[in-house]
């Protein structure tokens, strides 16, 4: 918060109505259309005084719960700190189980990745036999294909 709690545009906006209430009754004698003028802006000034204030008080409000704070000081040398965990039956976990979880997880992470990898290996495989077999398919085709060239031949020869 800055000075005056974030009520600066409230404490200027007031200063100035105050100071065109305090002129009012010196210049309605100097010209009459004066009176007109102050007569509009008088109650419009406090009127925006008013509105300053109440939304200042709603800010204030909707933000004095928030987490976020302006003084938190920031280092980089601070180490982060484990935040408490605990088991599914509620107590505590100290550092040593924390540290078999994560190795119990790591070995999980280690085993998923060798199975992708085996499955991945089994797939291209299986790519690489799918090709073979289609060109074998069109070897097979293009010899059917020969034969009956061959047959046609010896019939339109004779």
């Amino acid at each position: 918060m800055g000075y005056l709690g974030n009520h600066l545009a409230t404490v200027v906006t007031g200063v100035f109505a105050a100071v065109l209430t305090g002129l009012w009754p010196i210049f309605v004698e100097f010209a009459p259309i004066l009176d007109f003028i102050f007569l509009m802006a008088v109650p419009i000034t406090w009127f925006l005084t008013l509105m300053c204030w109440l939304s200042q008080k709603s800010t204030d409000y909707a933000h004095k719960n928030s987490s976020y704070s302006v003084h938190e000081k920031k280092s980089l040398s601070n180490q982060p700190q484990i935040a408490q965990v605990y088991t599914a039956d509620g107590k505590q976990a100290s550092q040593n189980e924390i540290k078999e979880a994560k190795t119990e997880l790591i070995e999980d992470l280690n085993f998923l990745k060798e199975t992708v990898k085996i499955k991945d290996d089994e797939i291209e495989r299986l790519n690489q036999e799918i090709s073979n077999l289609q060109t074998l398919v069109q070897i097979e085709s293009l010899k059917t294909e020969l034969a009956n060239l061959k047959i046609l031949a010896s019939k339109s020869k004779k």
